[in-house]
């Protein structure tokens, strides 16, 4: 019988003996893709879950993925039995000859093609990629419904491209000039951003003695890129134009190919620096979560929509054909709403991103508050830094300049359409480095400003209400009956108020918050304040005008909670500030907020996982607010209602590291006094500690920066050393120095020495975290000199533990152990368990390596008895991962196994892509040493997948590295993991991994 065929390159397809064979359409069809993409490995049952389900999967969902699978079996069986689907966990592998399936068949013929090219066998090269596009029958898995497997589609459909920019470099080589023309005309039109193509043109029209159109070729790339995108051509492009010129473009051969725009060398992968080394024995802190480094994250961080929302369909119309994009666009959609404070440019747009979010944009919806209105305005670095953890990027990889932030940012964009909502932005260079690069994507701005420099944006400003719409809005908020049973009325009143939706809905909510009103007294009222009417028409004074109105209607306590809320600089507000503020212990904290949402003077912002909900400012009414502060309250009263706010946020902070630690462990606290929020709020918010942290990281980070503004330096030291619990997780460096040093700046100002050791020590902590160790080293030793003149054990087991490993990382294990030893003998003088356990582990990876077993494994027996003892599982895995590589040295490698898959599973649970990448390479190590090299390079190959996947190049290139000394006998494969590992270990200057590299690339393997 003849094998089945399978084809995904285009629609999903089965062919057998007998012609085509029917798959039940939707879940089968995904199963069924899903396990061709990864034909002869294993996929898991979880996948398979999100691939049907994504977000909301039932209770009975792996049954019904049996169930399918089942199903797929007697189908497949009963056509061929050369194909089977078998179960290994942690799920199922569809065996079959991989030239039976396209996509296996493509990437095969692509990989021939670049060995023959690399051997200087052109022709043959020419007809293998020539063979493999031709196996496409449209774009990949077209058809089929499951966001994720989209995302896979779409890589492939990449690499289909990039096998035809391959080929027709290659055919560039052997002088085939005239007959790439029209090919490559043809090929700019459909991909106009693909600079590699354009500059393929530019070689093949000047190549054909048509100079004058290759000059053309490159003045009309010029102009595209600085109409669409306001950027100039690459320097590659640039430097073709030049050689043109004058004369010298070089003819492209196969001895000395030309690099075009865009190209890499053969296997070469980008680059990227990290945040991080990760060699073998970087420590990790805590791992990342698991929403940061799914590699089909789809994020969806859209605001709530407006229920009342009215609409001007043209309006809507013509934002979504600009998004959305016109027929035959080329480039990123980008509109920008702009208009008058009060005018509803957020409502608008956080409407239309709804609108489109499922049809438009289904990879995904970012979203950023870019606080353009506010003293401290979001910066792009930080901007990019949230929106690549959106993305799936783990924090210690996210690099720290503006540029590669934005390469990084483009790439990952490059193949999904997601729309990206940049809310209140300053300016055009607040935003330009936040457009995306493909025209699958879109971005929608909003700003006072009217952005008039951002390239190719459809503008839309707002003006006041047109009166239906007006009327239809008031309608809304207080019953059509009521507005139908006083419509001369209700005109009037939409007319008095100017029309603006700010005001109009102020004064609807005082009617709908006073039901026994009419809308004629309504216009009575506004009537007799004609002064406050005529400032209602012309800009920010006539809000002021509307507001007093609004805010004299409210009960005193009210007033002054509206008040003492103008302080906090939080993009949005818990509802325990509100009993912070007026020192109000009630069990309920909401009560005290909600009377001023009755008259929309905050607006519900959200809800909490305790149910309690979240309040937000109309920027325009905290202005106001907090003008009604300064006249109202003494700078005394102020600084104390602002120090109980950041009590509470100090008082939820240290719960979060304790619940993370077990318990008050390995951080220094100063000795303000906390405002506790109610009992149950903070057991019910802190069920997830690390979820909290970073849910409210700005405005923590915030409260920072207030406190140190304010002078009240013991807070704001005290904050900013603990949230290093949540920048070590999430790999947040530049929220730690800045942060840190804000603190650092309050602490010196009062004379502050315990606080200023505190946050000299953490400093050091980050400096060692980015391998500054110099650096990391002089505030090392700043701080324990302080500490030691305290007689501030912690403190001093703090420094001394880090400084040991810079000793460690330098190779002075001496030096370390020493350190080591001194910090343990503090630690225990503190009474600090977690921080024992943490130097036991760290130390007992050097006695391992200089021999001391016994030593090491009692070490790691203490420490794991300690860190389950108080329940901290990040310090569990980290042991456990030394108990392996203990238990390897000392010849019991199936138990070492075992360890390391628990510690594997450890890390999978808690989303730790980092300590993954460790785990798969310590496995591969365990199986080389059993004598078992096709489990090593299984494990090692997916270590290399795993790193790569997020973009740590480092780990990546050492696991290739491993994988190069298992595959010696194949000099083609090993020269493809050595090129790209090379080139890794160069740039980052890993000196030892560089030399064997290099050495073994030498010797021909």
């Amino acid at each position: 019988m003849s094998p089945l065929a399978f084809r995904v390159l285009g629609p999903l397809q089965v062919h057998g003996p007998g012609g085509p064979l029917r798959l039940p359409p939707g879940r089968q069809e995904v199963i069924l893709a899903a396990l061709l993409l990864e034909v002869n490995r294993v996929v898991s049952t979880n996948h398979l879950v999100d691939l049907i389900w994504e977000d909301n999967p039932p209770e009975t969902a792996r049954t019904q993925v049996q169930i399918c699978v089942s199903r797929l079996r007697k189908l497949l069986a009963g056509a061929d039995g050369q194909v089977s689907i078998t179960t290994r966990p942690p799920g199922y592998v569809l065996h079959t000859d991989a030239g039976n399936v396209d996509a296996a068949q493509f990437t095969d013929l692509v990989l021939r093609a670049r060995r023959l090219r690399e051997q200087g066998e052109l022709d043959g090269a020419v007809r293998l990629l020539r063979n493999a596009v031709t196996l496409w029958q449209g774009d990949c898995l077209s058809g089929l419904d499951s966001g994720p497997l989209a995302n896979k589609a779409r890589q492939l459909n990449e690499e289909r491209l990039t096998a035809v920019e391959l080929r027709i470099q290659l055919e560039l080589e052997l002088g085939r000039y005239d007959g790439l023309v029209g090919e490559l005309q043809r090929l700019t039109h459909e991909h106009p951003l693909r600079e590699k193509l354009r500059g393929q043109l530019i070689q093949a029209l000047y190549w054909s003695g048509r100079q004058a159109e290759a000059l053309e070729a490159f003045r009309t790339a010029r102009r595209f890129l600085a109409e669409e995108l306001g950027l100039e051509p690459s320097r590659e492009l640039r430097e073709l134009e030049s050689a043109i010129l004058a004369g010298r473009l070089p003819a492209p051969t196969g001895a000395a190919p030309v690099r075009v725009p865009g190209e890499k060398a053969s296997h070469e992968e980008p680059a990227h620096p990290t945040a991080v080394e990760s060699g073998e024995d970087t420590e990790t802190t805590a791992p990342p979560s698991a929403e940061s480094v799914r590699q089909d994250a789809v994020p969806h961080q859209l605001p709530a929509a407006v229920a009342d929302f009215v609409s001007d369909t043209g309006q809507l119309a013509a934002l979504e054909e600009a998004l959305t994009g016109r027929p035959g666009r080329t480039t990123v959609g980008l509109a920008a709403i702009t208009g008058k404070p009060g005018t509803g440019k957020s409502t608008l747009a956080v409407h239309v991103a709804h609108m489109l979010s499922e049809t438009g944009f289904p990879d995904g919806q970012l979203y950023c508050d870019l606080r353009g209105t506010t003293g401290t305005p979001a910066t792009p670095e930080e901007v990019l830094g949230r929106f690549l953890r959106a993305l799936g990027i783990p924090g210690q990889l996210i690099p720290e300049s503006l540029d590669e932030r934005a390469e990084m940012y483009r790439t990952r964009l490059a193949s999904r359409r997601v729309l990206v909502v940049l809310d209140d932005a300053a300016g055009e260079g607040q935003v330009l480095p936040l457009l995306p690069g493909s025209r699958g994507c879109a971005v929608l701005v909003t700003g006072r400003a009217r952005l008039t420099a951002l390239p190719g944006a459809h503008r839309v400003e707002l003006d006041v209400l047109a009166e239906d719409r007006a009327l239809e809005l008031l309608s809304r908020i207080i019953g059509r009956e009521r507005v139908a049973g006083e419509a001369a009325a209700a005109e009037a009143l939409v007319r008095t108020v100017g029309r603006l939706p700010l005001a109009l809905r102020i004064v609807a909510a005082r009617l709908a918050a006073r039901p026994h009103w009419t809308l004629a007294s309504m216009v009575q009222r506004l009537a007799n304040e004609r002064h406050r009417l005529d400032e209602l028409t012309h800009g920010e004074m006539t809000m002021r005008a509307s507001l007093s109105l609004t805010y004299e209607g409210l009960a005193p306590e009210d007033r002054r909670l509206l008040r003492l809320l103008s302080m906090a600089q939080a993009p949005t507000l818990p509802s325990w500030l509100a009993g912070a503020l007026l020192d109000d212990r009630r069990p309920f904290p909401s009560d005290l907020m909600e009377p001023l949402v009755d008259v929309q003077m905050l607006d519900v912002a959200g809800v909490e996982r305790t149910g309690g909900f979240r309040y937000r400012f109309h920027e325009i009414i905290r202005v106001y607010a907090r003008e009604q502060l300064a006249a109202h309250h003494t700078p005394e009263v102020r600084q104390e209602a602002l120090a109980r706010m950041a009590g509470g946020w100090m008082h939820l902070a240290q719960q979060a590291h304790r619940k993370v630690y077990g318990g008050d462990f390995t951080v220094l606290h100063g000795d303000a006094p906390r405002w506790e929020p109610p009992a149950s709020y903070t057991d019910e918010v802190l069920a997830d500690p690390l979820a909290w942290l970073d849910a409210e990281q700005a405005s923590l980070c915030g409260m920072v920066e207030h406190t140190a503004d304010a002078g009240l330096h013991d807070l704001s030291w005290d904050l900013a050393t603990s949230l290093v619990t949540l920048f070590e997780v999430r790999g947040h460096y530049d929220l730690w120095e800045q942060t840190h040093l804000s603190a650092l700046a309050a602490v010196r100002k009062a004379g502050n020495l315990r606080g200023t050791a505190a946050v000299r020590a953490s400093l050091g902590s980050l400096y060692m975290s980015r391998n500054q160790f110099d650096t990391a080293r002089q505030a090392l030793n700043s701080a324990l000199d302080v500490f030691q003149a305290l007689d501030e054990p912690m403190g001093e087991a703090l420094c001394r533990r880090d400084m040991a490993l810079i000793a460690r990382s330098s190779g002075d294990d001496t030096s370390a152990l020493e350190l080591y030893r001194r910090s343990l003998a503090d630690f225990d003088r503190a009474g600090d368990v977690v921080g024992r356990a943490i130097v036991l582990t760290q130390s007992a990876h050097i006695r391992m390596r200089q021999g001391e077993i016994a030593a090491a494994q009692r070490q790691l027996d203490e420490a794991l008895d300690i860190y389950e003892g108080v329940g901290y599982t990040g310090g569990r895995a980290r042991t456990l991962r030394r108990v392996g590589q203990l238990l390897l040295e000392q010849g019991r490698s199936d138990l070492a196994v075992l360890t390391f898959t628990e510690v594997l599973e450890l890390c999978r649970d808690s989303g730790d892509v980092i300590g993954e990448g460790h785990l798969l390479r310590d496995l591969g190590h365990a199986f080389v040493i059993m004598g078992r090299p096709d489990r090593a390079r299984d494990f090692y190959d997916r270590a290399v997948t795993a790193r790569e996947g997020v973009m740590d190049f480092s780990g990546g290139a050492l696991a290739r590295l491993d994988l190069a000394r298992l595959v010696d006998a194949e000099p083609g494969r090993s020269r493809e993991l050595l090129v790209p590992a090379v080139e890794v270990f160069r740039e980052r200057r890993m000196g030892r991994e560089l030399a064997e590299a290099e050495r073994l690339l030498a010797t021909g393997c």
